[in-house]
């Protein structure tokens, strides 16, 4: 799929517009990475579907740093009303995975290959767990980080549904302010909200940037 110049918020108010029409409530499996940038996405789209909570980030480079963002993101879950019920389910925690993907990468700058190569490793789990669960559709909150490429996760996702046969529900959860919204979301509930993305390579940049110890 070329994705450069599609509206991928545009492409979602369609996929909403037809699904309110239709009367119907489809399912969808939702890849989160963490409490706060799911706070947003998840108050938008439990007016529409029901949605099951897909934990899976072995980027995460510490089991307590991994631990802890599963951890807030059920307490979320749990706190905050939705129309619809949400449920949660946790991938395996596979960092030997993730340094596998990453190899080669590891000097590149965040936001790069390593990044790319990151996103198609927790979208292919995704997809399939998507197409085990007979969901409807199946997506992910990375596009609501400004430092997320939503081009290229959209991309990924379409040649992943493709690959399993389930629909991606295309996004780009940044837009209609959703970032900003996710911060105040974070505040309501005291949300753990890490400054990092979370693999061990985003960590040294950031100490770098800061002036931390690396």
């Amino acid at each position: 799929m070329n994705a450069q110049n599609i509206n991928f918020q545009k492409e979602l108010d369609a996929k909403i517009a037809e699904i309110t029409a239709s009367g119907s409530v489809p399912s969808l499996l939702l890849h989160c990475c963490c409490a706060p940038c799911s706070s947003y996405v998840l108050e938008y789209l439990t007016e529409y579907f029901r949605i099951t909570v897909h934990f899976y980030n072995p980027n995460i480079s510490e089991k307590a740093e991994y631990e802890k963002r599963s951890a807030e993101l059920r307490r979320l879950v749990s706190e905050q009303p939705h129309r619809y019920p949400v449920t949660f389910t946790e991938g395996a925690y596979e960092p030997e995975k993730f340094y596998e993907t990453a190899k080669g990468y590891e000097d590149v700058p965040e936001g790069g290959e390593r990044c790319f190569r990151c996103y198609r490793l927790r979208l292919s789990e995704a997809a399939d767990a998507a197409k085990a669960g007979g969901f409807s559709y199946f997506t992910t909150t990375l596009s609501i980080s400004p430092l997320k490429n939503a081009r290229k996760l959209n991309e990924i996702g379409a040649e992943e549904s493709e690959r399993v046969g389930v629909p991606y529900l295309f996004s780009d959860f940044k837009k209609k302010e959703g970032y900003k919204r996710s911060i105040v979301l974070s505040q309501k509930y005291s949300l753990y909200r890490q400054d990092y993305c979370g693999c061990e390579f985003s960590r040294r940049e950031r100490n770098r940037t800061e002036n931390r110890p690396v």
